[in-house]
């Protein structure tokens, strides 16, 4: 079993920036991929940012390549998600997941078996 915590959502005007953390309960293995997604009110559930966590590759969305960064701090099991330029658009409730199955595609959110609660980032404009 793994808990993620997720934290630093907030309220912040468009253009600004927010760093999204999550905090694992244990050790994360090389062969995980930890995952970002996002889910609006009223829509489903959508893939935003994967790292992988031995190498460090990463994966974006389109819709926020070139605003977005994930990386990760291994000493600490915590995975971030810098956020600039954000834009009203990008208002949702993000979540991080822990994907520990090396073959699964890192967009599909069936892939992953362990979530956070989420934390809700709101982009005013």
């Amino acid at each position: 079993q793994m808990q993620l915590a997720e934290s630093g959502g907030g309220l912040v005007q468009a253009g600004g920036s927010l760093r999204l953390s999550c905090a694992a309960s244990r050790r994360t293995f090389s062969w995980y991929t930890l995952g970002w997604f996002r889910q609006a009110p009223g829509k489903q559930r959508e893939f935003v940012s994967a790292i992988r966590w031995g190498s460090g590759l990463t994966y974006y969305a389109d819709s926020v390549k070139g605003r977005f960064a994930a990386s990760r701090d291994s000493a600490k099991n915590t995975v971030y998600l810098q956020m600039n330029s954000l834009k009203p658009e990008d208002t949702a409730v993000y979540y991080c997941a822990a994907n520990p199955n090396p073959s699964e595609t890192y967009y599909r959110a069936e892939g992953y078996d362990y979530w956070g609660q989420g934390t809700q980032v709101t982009v005013s404009s």
